[in-house]
Formats: structure tokens, sequence, C-alpha cells
């Protein structure tokens, strides 16, 4: 189980570099977009995320 989660961890890393790694100035864009949101938009975009994340899993797990 520790593995399956590091493993996990590792992969969240690897996928949240690529972006930064690809196009700094796409993401400094984005980044602030981000900021210039409301909380009420960001937590929508959090929960909709798990949700997505959610589902994911449970397909992939089957």
């Amino acid at each position: 189980m520790l593995h399956d989660l590091m493993s996990a961890l590792a992969l969240v890393l690897v996928i949240e570099g690529i972006m930064p790694f690809l196009s700094p100035g796409a993401m400094r864009r984005v980044l602030f977009q981000i900021v210039q949101q409301n909380d009420r938009a960001l937590r929508l975009t959090g929960f909709v995320s798990m949700l997505a994340g959610l589902a994911l899993l449970y397909l992939v797990r089957q």
C-alpha cells in the first residue's frame, strides 16, 4: 500500500512538472488567472477535479 501511495505521489509530481517545464510563460499566465478567481470558483474547480479523480480511480481499479 505504501508503495502504491509513493508511486502515485511520484506520478503527480511528474505530471505537475510538465507544464512549467514545457512552457513557463503559459504556466505563469495560468497561475495569474487562478489567483484572480474568487474562492467559490476555486472551490468548485477543486471539487470537480476531486470527483473526476475519484471516477477515474474507480474505473481503473475495476
